[in-house]
């Protein structure tokens, strides 16, 4: 299920809308209690803000100078994986020392 961040804050999005929108009095209504639905769709919430998170903190490390061997260390990666997921946006804020 990896997704981009967008996808996640869409999914996200859809879902809360689509809960917000469910008429209880609808006899076509087959669950009686989107409670459930509702902790998976903030739970989504939660995983996309903590991957923006993820990533300007990962941006933050590059900018005071961090390599991308001790960030992949940290995030339990390589530095290829980490460079691949996190390359764009880190450099988006600015520049760094070299690696």
């Amino acid at each position: 299920m990896p997704r981009t961040r967008e996808q996640l804050e869409k999914a996200a999005a859809e879902a809360t809308q689509w809960l917000d929108n469910l008429d209880p009095d609808d006899p076509n209504l087959t669950v009686e209690d989107p409670t459930d639905l509702r902790a998976v769709g903030l739970a989504l919430a939660t995983v996309s803000a903590s991957e923006k998170n993820l990533a300007a903190t990962v941006a933050a490390a590059r900018a005071n100078g961090r390599s991308w061997a001790r960030i992949a260390a940290v995030l339990g990666v390589s530095k290829q994986a980490a460079m691949r997921r996190f390359g764009e946006a880190s450099a988006a804020h600015g520049p760094r020392k070299a690696s």
